[in-house]
């Protein structure tokens, strides 16, 4: 099993950073091969935002290539997303996602909301 736990979202202006992070526990953390961060706006479907695997390939949506950053701490068990030049289309909930061979996990959310 494992648990996914987001922090770091909440409320800032246009052009400002944030940087959100996912904790991961549990029994099989060490069988995950990849983490990714997703995002849901109110009324749109859930997408991709970047993804990472064990080996630091990673991938990004093409919304925010060039102002976000996906990384992790294979040590920690974390995952990071830094996000900057932020916009307010950028204004939803992000999830944080990790998967193995059986199973996908996500996280509770965090709201990140970009407004002046």
């Amino acid at each position: 099993q494992v648990q996914l736990v987001e922090s770091g979202g909440g409320l800032v202006q246009p052009g400002g950073s944030l940087r959100l992070s996912c904790a991961a526990s549990g029994r099989s953390i060490n069988t995950i091969y990849a983490m990714g961060w997703y995002r849901q706006a109110p009324g749109q479907q859930r997408e991709l935002v970047a993804t990472i695997t064990s080996g630091r390939t990673t991938n990004y949506a093409d919304s925010v290539k060039g102002r976000f950053t996906i990384s992790n701490d294979n040590v920690k068990k974390m995952v990071y997303l830094q996000m900057s030049s932020l916009k307010p289309e950028d204004t939803a909930a992000y999830y944080c996602n990790a998967r193995n061979l059986l199973n996908s996990y996500w996280g509770q959310g965090t709201q990140v909301t970009v407004s002046s």
